[in-house]
């Protein structure tokens, strides 16, 4: 892309750092039918159960608690049991006053086929608005609903960096950019624990492909693991303060993640001051002591392994009580940290948890996320024109709503492309083909005054996308209706990126992700210039199959060898993944990282001002603020995406450029604004693996400013 600003280049005296104005183009407890103990009970006999008091710290009760439990009552904390509805439960104790755990999926609303919730855009859609302060109303809509359900354990959200753009479960989290994804994974977990659920970050750790997931090997490297897969799960923990981590189905660098006691321990309790539970994905535990004694403190959904087993392992002397207890310690401290003692969820599973607040929320979210990619001429917004063509399944009734898996919702609606344009342009005459006949389809597309082409690419939990191609016909189709009528305008609904031949002959292309429940509506808004689009890509869209960082057999999904098969995947283009690697090998993408337009237009201007111009060696002692100009120099409102990279010494071996903060204006015509970015100290710092620690070499950091 064409770079709009030239540089400006910002040199303070005697400084180390220095600051680039580039706009940049290419770089870049619940009702289960198990018995619970209710609040008052507990409260009335809190001279036999003194962990019933609220004045004493999460740790006192959690202490005092233990001590009145057998053996039976500790393992049955450890592992699930029988659930009616949602994904896992733990049933209450009521001889001693512990209530239900109560577990659900869901990342874009309450899942497991709850009836009576808001199906939310994908999380990736809502992170696409690059608006932290979004997916923090985002968890409160679904910690909210989840509470109405009676669910305490909210399994999202999952905060995995996007490594292969073929992931079938790439919709579910954030994107490819650890910090990026660090941002919002805190948001989105401070929303929903303010709401009252505990909040699970999963899949822990290089859960990046669905592909022989239950036993590939990811072969990745210290390095990689500290400065690519662990930042998301370390702002979890840190800025987020989140309840509970899931354990991932893959092995890292040669064991399960479940049974990882350098994951577990060494990452998770030691240097991430982690105090809440492990818990591990479905069906994902292989032993007993190695998993507990690596820090898993519990199995589900059921007792394979922590069930009897570990119970005859304590009996037999091979756990000790103190082991035994502290995975139990955890478990409590968190449920009483987090008021699951003190304050039931206020529904049960067969509870209505909408409300029009919710649906208007789902419909504000969609609009946000969604990313203008082409605008040619600038035939959007539209201006009402004669006729329109909807062309497309995904325009009419099998609109592309939601991606599958443990992430599916019941929709209570779903509002379709077609449904939403006839709405909102009442006097404009709309056809409709779903595009299975392409000539019938091309014939509609030449009587109207616009043809808008949907299509999409289906996404879900356990497989993989063979490629990036869109499925089907629906290349064929674009091009055919292209052919047919030059105002050719294109809607993506995908859960990641895809390839688009087509690109040079349709006017326009906007990607709406998987847009929830109020799609036709969300749309209708963007095409017609209700809304002015503010969305940019959170993932890298390639130009083909092969200019990927994992292209590669290798890399993705991995070599089989040996009998029985057991597939590895080597993490070898190590930090340059996503849009590091485009830059690190110079390769052109179709759309870059952090790309997005918008109705109006805007200017980025100096001075480029930087809080200081020197920072400590030791990582994290100091932080750096850039500030910059922002103008809207168009004629619609509009918000601008600021964004900050940092380019270290070459000598650091780091990949050219790393996103390292950003924020959202809205700006009125002609407005300009001052932009304040607080880069994060972790920014200077690389992970010195023969040192075993974080630090922050010498030299000169370039610092960009663009959008």
């Amino acid at each position: 892309m064409k770079n709009s600003n030239p540089f400006i280049v910002f040199t303070p005296g005697l400084a180390s750092i220095t600051g680039c104005l580039l706009c940049l183009g290419i770089s870049i407890a619940p009702n289960l039918g198990l018995v619970s103990t209710p609040n008052g009970q507990g409260a009335a006999s809190g001279a036999k159960r003194p962990w019933m008091n609220p004045s004493l710290s999460a740790e006192k009760r959690a202490d005092l608690l233990l001590r009145a439990m057998n053996l039976d009552d500790k393992i049955a904390m450890l592992h699930g049991g029988p659930s009616k509805g949602p994904a896992g439960a733990v049933p209450a104790n009521p001889r001693l006053g512990i209530p239900a755990l109560c577990l659900a999926d869901g990342r874009a609303g309450v899942g497991n086929g709850a009836r009576d919730v808001t199906l939310l855009p994908a999380p990736l859609a809502a992170a696409a608005s690059w608006n932290p302060a979004l997916l923090f109303a985002y968890g409160k809509v679904l910690g909210n609903e989840e509470w109405k359900k009676g669910v305490n354990v909210f399994l999202g959200p999952t905060i995995d960096v996007v490594r292969v753009p073929e992931w079938g479960r790439a919709f579910e989290t954030y994107g490819e950019d650890p910090y990026f994804n660090s941002q919002m994974a805190a948001a989105e977990i401070n929303g929903v624990q303010s709401e009252g659920p505990i909040a699970n970050a999963n899949m822990y750790l290089t859960m990046n492909q669905e592909t022989d997931r239950g036993k590939v090997n990811c072969v990745v490297g210290e390095r990689t693991l500290q400065e690519i897969y662990l930042p998301p799960f370390r702002a979890a923990i840190q800025a987020g303060n989140v309840g509970t981590v899931m354990g991932a189905y893959v092995k890292t660098d040669g064991s399960y993640s479940c049974q990882n006691r350098h994951l577990l321990h060494d990452f998770l309790r030691t240097e991430l001051g982690f105090k809440g539970w492990v818990l591990s994905d479905w069906g994902a535990v292989h032993s007993t002591l190695d998993c507990l004694n690596a820090g898993l403190d519990q199995e589900m959904p059921g007792g394979r392994y922590y069930g009897k087993p570990l119970a005859l392992a304590v009996q037999a002397g091979e756990v000790s009580t103190p082991t035994l207890n502290r995975h139990v310690r955890r478990i409590l401290v968190t449920m009483f940290r987090h008021g699951l003692f003190d304050r039931p969820p206020t529904g049960t599973w067969h509870s209505n948890a909408r409300s029009a607040a919710d649906d208007l929320f789902a419909r504000k979210a969609a609009e946000e996320g969604t990313v203008l990619l082409k605008n040619e001429g600038h035939i959007l917004p539209l201006a009402n024109p004669p006729s329109i063509a909807v062309i497309g399944a995904d325009g009419g009734t099998k609109a592309m709503a939601e991606g599958g898996g443990s992430s599916g919702v019941v929709a209570p609606y779903v509002v379709s492309p077609l449904e939403g344009i006839r709405q909102r342009a009442p006097g404009i005459r709309v056809s409709y083909a779903d595009g299975s006949d392409v000539s019938q389809a091309a014939k509609n597309a030449q009587a109207a005054g616009v043809a808008i082409v949907f299509v999409s690419a289906f996404e879900s939990e356990g497989a993989d996308r063979p490629n990036l191609e869109l499925p089907g016909n629906q290349d064929q189709l674009v091009s055919a209706v292209a052919a047919a009528n030059s105002n050719t305008v294109v809607v993506l609904n995908t859960g990641g990126a895809v390839l688009m031949p087509w690109l040079g002959h349709v006017r326009a292309v906007i990607e709406a992700w998987y847009p929830g429940q109020e799609d036709g509506h969300a749309i209708a808004a963007v095409l017609f210039g209700d809304v002015n689009p503010s969305g940019r890509l959170a993932l890298t869209f390639p130009r083909t199959n092969d200019e990927v960082p994992t292209a590669s057999p290798r890399r993705w999904p991995g070599i089989s060898r040996g009998k029985p098969a057991s597939r590895t995947s080597e993490y070898t283009e190590a930090l340059n993944v996503g849009y590091r690697w485009y830059a690190a090998t110079r390769t052109r993408p179709l759309f870059p990282f952090g790309y997005g337009l918008s109705y109006t237009t805007f200017k980025l201007a100096g001075p480029l001002v930087l809080t200081r111009d020197r920072l400590e060696s030791s990582p994290g002692k100091a932080s750096v603020a850039v500030t910059v100009n922002v103008t809207n120099s168009g004629r619609r409102a509009g918000s601008e995406v600021v964004q900050a990279y940092i380019g270290h010494p070459a000598a650091n071996g780091e990949p050219p450029l790393q996103l390292c903060g950003f924020a959202k204006v809205l700006l009125h015509p002609g407005q300009t604004e001052p932009v304040r970015i607080v880069l994060n100290p972790w920014a200077f710092s690389i992970f010195d693996t023969a040192a075993n620690r974080w630090t922050s070499p010498p030299g000169a950091y370039d610092i960009l400013i663009g959008a």
